[in-house]
């Protein structure tokens, strides 16, 4: 099993919370995942998001609690991922994707009420919406239930 960590980031924007998302194209769908990635050889979990995040957006954040953690078994591609959310705070530089460092068409900020409707990857639209209005940290998840994206 792989681990994929990475970072909620958000933001107020005319009164309403959004969340910056990447946007990939996966069998002509489009497809909104967290800013994160595979970790290096020796690399801790939280390292990981700071180096992806620098890498791939150019900017820099601090990495503070663990939201949730989910498996998500992918039986059609034979990949089982173990994602790990953690909330990312004090955003340092506007995102600027880096075509070089990701394989995202654009990256996007989403207000939270519209995750439920977006494919994203993994399937946790649903489950981060309550942590807006309550922090409640969601822990382990279970399973999350994934849509494949040909």
């Amino acid at each position: 099993m792989k681990v994929r960590p990475s970072a909620l980031i958000w933001r107020q924007n005319a009164g309403q919370t959004e969340i910056l998302l990447m946007r990939y194209n996966y069998g002509g769908q489009d497809v909104y995942a967290l800013p994160g990635g595979n970790p290096d050889r020796g690399e801790i979990l939280t390292e990981t998001v700071v180096r992806e995040i620098r890498e791939e957006l150019g900017v820099s954040v601090d990495i503070g609690e663990m939201i949730l953690a989910g498996e998500m078994l992918l039986s059609q591609r034979n990949d089982d991922v173990l994602h790990v959310v953690f909330a990312a705070r004090n955003l340092q530089g506007e995102p600027q994707l880096n075509p070089t460092e990701t394989t995202a068409l654009e990256i996007a900020w989403k207000p939270v009420a519209d995750l439920e409707q977006l494919n994203m990857y993994p399937n946790i639209g649903r489950k981060l919406q309550p942590w807006f209005s309550s922090a409640t940290y969601l822990g382990y998840v279970g399973r999350i239930e994934q849509q494949y994206f040909g």
